[in-house]
């Protein structure tokens, strides 16, 4: 890979997406992987485009949907060959849905479901229902939280594993309404 400029960490720890514009930013897959793919450095678009064996264009596109949005910026730009190199970045190292919305949800799980369909290594879902009061269930939530957070990093030569985590409460099934006889 040619010089890249130093690495800086993106400006933000969490951003949490809110805007109806940052949802319909996540509704395509591969602006989705451009998310993932910039999950630990800056790049360009022609680094991007080989590492996702897509098409420049294409990736010039989607990055502009997602800068718009607010969750990419240029973090770095470089003179080279009479041009100028831009580097992009995730605006923050974590991405919090604050209120799910079906779209947005579907979206993230669509693009999930390709990064497990694509992955040469096992990969492990599970989906379990578990009765908890409150205050276990906001416990738990902190615990998965921690966990992930705090999880070392390996050294850059290593492959990348996504994490989600969910928990949420099952909605509860709504009553039929007795038939009135007639």
């Amino acid at each position: 890979m040619r010089d890249q400029p130093p690495y800086s960490p993106p400006p933000e720890d969490v951003l949490e997406i809110r805007a109806p514009e940052q949802f319909a930013a996540l509704a395509h897959p591969l602006r989705q992987r451009l998310l993932f793919a910039l999950g630990h450095r800056p790049a360009t678009i022609s680094q991007l485009a080989a590492q996702l064996d897509a098409k420049k264009g294409n990736v010039a596109h989607h990055l502009k949907v997602l800068r718009e949005a607010g969750l990419v910026h240029i973090a770095e730009t470089r003179q080279v060959r009479g041009g100028t190199e831009q580097y992009h970045q995730r605006t923050a190292r974590q991405m919090v849905v604050a209120e799910p919305q079906a779209a947005g949800t579907a979206a993230m799980l669509a693009a999930v479901a390709q990064e497990l369909d694509r992955s040469p290594a096992e990969t492990h879902l599970t989906l379990r229902h578990l009765r908890l009061s409150p205050a276990k269930a906001r416990e738990l939530g902190e615990s998965l939280a921690r966990l992930v957070d705090e999880a070392e990093e390996s050294a850059e030569d290593q492959p990348v594993h996504g994490v989600l985590v969910a928990l949420y409460q099952q909605a509860q099934p709504t009553p039929a309404r007795p038939v009135r006889p007639g």
